[in-house]
């Protein structure tokens, strides 16, 4: 996903952050559903309806996103957005090692973010935009998931989102000059959609949406090692402490037997 994001990062001089995702939305519809090629069932009444409505909330969490890292470093806005799952994690605990292990998490998440407000205030609005629309894709993920339409639903919710956002490819002139940069554009649609959105619909079929979300804290730590490796940003002290109280807090709740029942 944030190798995706990485080179993203990189289309940024040559088209809008909104005009990119737009993209990446174009690349994962065109990928989905030449493999899925959903049956026509699944593009009528509720099935249709469940689906657009994932679509486009996940797709304009792509695109608050794309704006936020194109103010804020990759690690400090993947931070931010994580507030989303974190408050369903929260609402989804039940016992005090849930509640200890959502804390730690949180505390590590705050510790990633490092968030310097001074001139990047609209970048923080759009992480935490970001972050609402990131937990509305759990809710509506697991309810895909749960009616059984899964990847067809995501590959439909796309489709329909592509279209609804049309007009953000006005931000994508210059990418369509370049073969190469459209190539990439595309990419970005399944590095960052296709497989990591196809896997979260494997995994939301066997947990419940709490322990889902919690295990999403594994993304600001992938993200802060993406960001320095491919882009060069180099965290501090605290922001690997943070790191660890993730990893620590993902690894508590992980170790939980009792089986948690799954979510609507």
């Amino acid at each position: 996903m944030y190798a995706g994001a990485a080179v993203a990062v990189g289309l940024f001089g040559h088209a809008t952050p909104a005009g990119v995702a737009w993209l990446r939305c174009l690349g994962a519809a065109v990928v989905l559903i030449a493999w899925r090629r959903p049956p026509a069932a699944a593009w009528r009444g509720r099935p249709l309806l469940l689906a657009a409505t994932f679509g486009v909330v996940t797709a304009g969490m792509n695109v608050l996103f794309y704006e936020a890292i194109a103010r804020l470093p990759l690690g400090t806005a993947v931070a931010l957005e994580f507030a989303g799952p974190v408050v369903v994690a929260a609402f989804g605990s039940r016992t005090v090692r849930d509640f200890l292990a959502v804390a730690l998490v949180a505390a590590g998440v705050v510790a990633i973010a490092d968030v310097r407000l001074e001139g990047a205030a609209l970048g923080v609005l759009f992480a935490l935009g970001a972050a609402a629309a990131w937990a509305a894709y759990i809710v509506l993920g697991k309810r895909v998931a749960a009616d059984g339409t899964g990847i067809d639903g995501l590959a439909i919710g796309f489709a329909v989102a592509t279209v609804l956002l049309s007009p953000l490819a006005l931000g994508t002139g210059e990418v369509w000059s370049s073969p190469r940069l459209l190539v990439l554009g595309i990419g970005v649609g399944v590095l960052s959609t296709v497989v990591p959105y196809a896997l979260d619909q494997v995994v939301l079929r066997r947990a419940g949406r709490a322990r889902f979300a919690l295990l999403l804290a594994l993304l600001p730590v992938t993200a802060g090692l993406t960001g320095f490796v491919v882009l060069g940003q180099v965290p501090g002290p605290v922001e690997a402490l943070g790191t660890l109280a993730v990893v620590a807090g993902v690894a508590l709740r992980g170790r939980e037997n009792t089986p948690e029942p799954p979510g609507p």
